[in-house]
């Protein structure tokens, strides 16, 4: 859909933009956007929420071409980002807000990630870098198209010695190391003009160390995490209509161990069966569908479990005399275990085009979800440690809403304001009860996010560009207390400077957060750091075909926590090398 006829908030980052940032990692890549906020438990690898607008991170859904990368072995059903890396992607487009139509009643957000799609004839490319903490990363691809068939292949490995992630590990402060291997293929064939067949295939293999297992050797402790994703689709497309059909499968497996010996080992899948159907008017488009998925675990203690639940989707979009886009949608979901469920959707924007060229967009967005019990949340609470066994906790569905009014500008010279106000609530919200660790409780009555986003950007003639965002979030459970590592100021003010006949750009980002606390076992809420971080970029067109960089992570060498008892990187200087063919 064109970005003028949007009426969701969104971001989009393309190959470029990626690159220039320089991180390995892409949830350091993500939370310099507008909105997005990141907890990282003591470096690459290591346990890491993403959060939009301050929502849980298991209600932002990721997808990697179309694949939903969600692990239904975790507590909640959500992505395992820490091992998402950066290279070898080619465009994320970030959804703000109640996204529950096509992509599930859950979704309070959605990261969509598409690899690059092969141009005619053959071409691919090799990139390495090194730098501080033993860090070390090769990736490399390859891929090929003609009229009849592409397919597109990438293979990138990560490792890092890490440093200590633990505070509480003062004695022997040894150093947390992360590897990742990942394995991408992407295929189509053309089957007829208006057929394409289409293959994903996905390999994540990621082994990190970490301090505090609890056994006799607490800092010999090893978490092994392997993903194995494929989605196969038929694409079917005329003037007229269109029809999607896919199958998809995530298979996750992880295991902890201490000194060599298991501790803790679970496995599941998650299956999907997706069609996704439109049918164009002449100023107006339905878009229908239907989604079933069965997630499946097989517990530390060998219980297997499974669920499916079957959703079906109509959305209507209309639009009048390009300048005024309306969207409005039902959607219904029949759950296993908690029943039928019905939400809605509804977005709109109105475009003023000035005669110079600029244009001024109104938006605002509706929507509603709701979110079963995870299959672990349930497993606990049906397990000998919640009230010691002794009690059953039952637990019934959270319910969601929220929307947002918001203003954007743009002009013919790049540059860009947005404005947005957002309001989301959760009903009977789910969490774990950390003063006495009875299990998974409901909580009675509603929590809330709600805030204020302001972004832009600002090209100056001189080959400067200038740009930031500011994110007020307050967020609240239903009992009154602020939610845990949510800061309520974020910002990141970016400065780009491009020189040497645009052969040589050079990128400054400082990122701060205020006012966020964390909730500790036996401490209640405790206050985390505030924190700017600066991170420095230089990028240098050796030629068409090579490309040197280098960048400095925490540039200050700031020192502060995002969640407690865990160490953040100090400064930390990259260099690498990009050739292409």
């Amino acid at each position: 859909t064109p970005l003028r006829e949007v009426g969701a908030s969104m971001s989009v980052l393309d190959a470029k933009d990626i690159q220039l940032s320089g991180f390995s990692n892409l949830a350091d890549v993500l939370r310099s956007q507008t909105a997005i906020g990141v907890s990282n438990s003591g470096g690459a690898g290591k346990q890491t929420s993403l959060r939009i607008r301050g929502e849980e991170s298991f209600r932002t859904l990721v997808r990697v071409d179309g694949v939903e990368i969600s692990d239904p072995t975790g507590t909640q059903v959500g992505p395992q980002v820490q091992h998402l890396l950066s290279s070898q992607i080619d465009r994320v487009e970030i959804l703000r807000g109640a996204q529950g139509m096509m992509y599930g009643a859950d979704a309070g957000g959605v990261i969509n990630i598409t690899t690059p799609t092969p141009e005619s004839g053959f071409a691919g490319g090799v990139s390495v870098e090194g730098g501080r903490y033993g860090t070390q990363e090769l990736s490399a691809h390859a891929a090929a198209g003609s009229e009849k068939a592409e397919v597109y292949v990438s293979v990138s490995d990560f490792e890092t010695d890490g440093f200590n992630t633990s505070t509480k590990d003062a004695v022997s402060a040894d150093e947390d190391g992360y590897s990742n291997t990942t394995v991408h293929l992407k295929a189509a064939y053309q089957v007829a003009e208006s057929l394409k067949v289409q293959l994903v295939a996905r390999d994540v293999e990621g082994e990190s160390e970490f301090d505090d297992c609890f056994t006799t050797t607490p800092n010999d402790c090893l978490s092994s995490y392997d993903e194995s994703t494929f989605r196969l689709e038929a694409d079917y497309k005329d003037d007229s209509v269109s029809h999607n059909l896919a199958i998809a499968r995530t298979d996750i497996e992880r295991n902890s161990s201490s000194a060599g010996n298991l501790s803790f080992e679970t496995s599941g899948k998650l299956d999907k069966v997706e069609y996704l159907g439109t049918y164009k008017f002449e100023s107006a488009q339905l878009v229908y569908g239907l989604d079933w998925r069965e997630e499946d675990i097989i517990a530390s203690n060998g219980e297997a479990q499974n669920r499916d639940q079957t959703g079906y989707y109509l959305e209507y979009q209309t639009s009048h005399n390009d300048t005024l886009y309306f969207t409005g949608g039902v959607r219904f979901d029949d759950n296993e275990d908690f029943g039928e469920h019905t939400s809605y959707r509804l977005t709109a924007a109105w475009v003023v085009d000035f005669e110079d060229g600029a244009t001024l967009k109104y938006k605002s967005a509706y929507g509603t979800g709701f979110r079963a019990p995870s299959l672990s949340e349930i497993a606990y609470n049906f397990g000998p440690w919640a009230w010691g066994g002794a009690f059953e906790l039952g637990l019934s569905e959270e319910t969601s809403k929220g929307f947002d009014v918001g203003v954007e500008y743009h002009n013919t010279r790049g540059m860009r304001l947005e404005a947005v106000y957002f309001n989301q609530v959760v009903e009977d919200e789910i969490y774990f009860d950390l003063d006495a660790f009875t299990g998974y409780l409901q909580a009675l009555g509603t929590g809330h996010s709600r805030g204020i986003e302001l972004s832009g950007e600002y090209p100056f003639a001189s080959g400067v560009t200038l740009t930031g965002n500011y994110t007020y979030n307050d967020t609240e459970r239903p009992e009154g207390e602020l939610r845990s590592r949510r800061p309520k100021h974020l910002a990141n003010v970016g400065l780009s400077y491009i020189t040497l006949n645009d052969k040589l750009t050079l990128n400054a980002n400082l990122r701060l957060a205020r006012d966020a606390e964390n909730e500790v076992f036996g401490l209640g809420y405790i206050p985390l750091d505030d924190y700017e971080v600066l991170t420095l970029n230089a990028n240098f067109q050796v030629s068409d075909a090579m490309e040197i960089y280098a960048r400095v992570e925490n540039a200050s060498n700031e020192s502060y926590q995002e969640v407690s008892n865990f160490h953040t990187s100090g400064a930390a200087a990259y260099a690498g090398l990009r050739v292409t063919f």
